[in-house]
């Protein structure tokens, strides 16, 4: 069983925080495979048009034309850094969100927090005089609005929630998702402008959507079943098979627990001999199985 397998079977079976930042890691792989190849081939250019494929213009004319920027630009890094630091923040504060609320919510609010980021974005080059030299060329890529919408959303859900900083100690959720926007979105306004529209947007999606959650209305449902039914629409049909299963004594229920242990114990035996590299994809499949029923 091979890396890749290895990321198959994490992305079908890990959680959808696990499936986002996979995402954002491919994408960025396709980009960084883009670019290596427009330089092999001295046409920087290839970079470029791939780049406009994924990124939201603000133009709103180049936004008729390329309406799925909408979404991908919020999977879509050029820069090392900027990756790294979404995704670490996306995983920290995704790790809290799961704490308290399901994996629907987390995916509805990072699209739908990405897509208010992109719009904010968009109406204000459109509307202030400030953007008016730059707006036919502008575009933004990155996925700092949908997390700035997490984490908002889960320090206004749960503002006394604690964490364990180097060199602060303990230090309230609220504090934190204050401190990260301030930084992020209002420090050095003219640098990075449209990034940081993009931010706001994101986080004021995050507490819209945190405010009516807890008045018991969840904004993002309709959003979910609107993602459910693309889903299903791709997804491959499964061929039902009825069959008439027997009910297990306690002692068969004893023999079969008793042997999937020893199976158990027989992987991590060979782990420890071997490495994790050394069992088949079966021997993988099980061990994954276990560690999600203890978890």
């Amino acid at each position: 069983m091979g890396i890749f397998d290895d990321i198959k079977l994490t992305f079908r079976n890990g959680s959808n925080l696990t499936r986002l930042i996979y995402i954002n890691i491919a994408v960025f792989i396709l980009i960084t495979i883009v670019a290596i190849i427009g330089f092999l081939l001295n046409n920087p250019e290839i970079s470029g048009k791939a780049l406009d494929l994924f990124s939201v213009p603000a133009s709103l004319n180049t936004l008729l034309v390329r309406p799925w920027t909408l979404i991908t630009y919020m999977f879509t890094h050029k820069d090392i850094w900027h990756i790294l630091f979404n995704m670490l923040w996306l995983y920290w504060f995704g790790r809290i969100f799961l704490e308290y609320l399901d994996e629907r919510k987390l995916v509805a609010v990072y699209l739908l927090g990405g897509i208010c980021g992109a719009l904010v974005y968009i109406l204000s080059f459109n509307i202030f005089p400030a953007f008016k030299g730059v707006l036919a060329d502008s575009a933004a890529i990155g996925a700092s609005a949908s997390v700035m919408a997490i984490v908002i959303a889960i320090a206004a859900y749960v503002p006394d929630y604690t964490v364990q900083l180097f060199l602060f100690g303990r230090i309230k959720i609220k504090y934190m998702a204050m401190g990260i926007f301030v930084l992020t979105s209002i420090m050095d306004f003219s640098i990075n402008s449209g990034g940081k529209l993009a931010h706001i947007g994101g986080a004021f999606f995050g507490y819209f959507y945190t405010i009516n959650l807890r008045q018991g209305h969840d904004i993002g449902k309709g959003f979910n079943r609107i993602i459910d039914f693309f889903v299903r629409m791709f997804k491959p049909r499964r061929i039902l098979k009825v069959t008439h299963k027997k009910v297990a004594t306690e002692y068969e229920y004893n023999k079969n627990k008793a042997e999937h242990q020893k199976l158990v114990n027989k992987i991590l035996d060979k782990i420890s001999k071997g490495g994790y590299d050394s069992l088949t994809r079966e021997e993988k499949e099980t061990l994954f199985k276990e560690s999600q029923k203890k978890n």
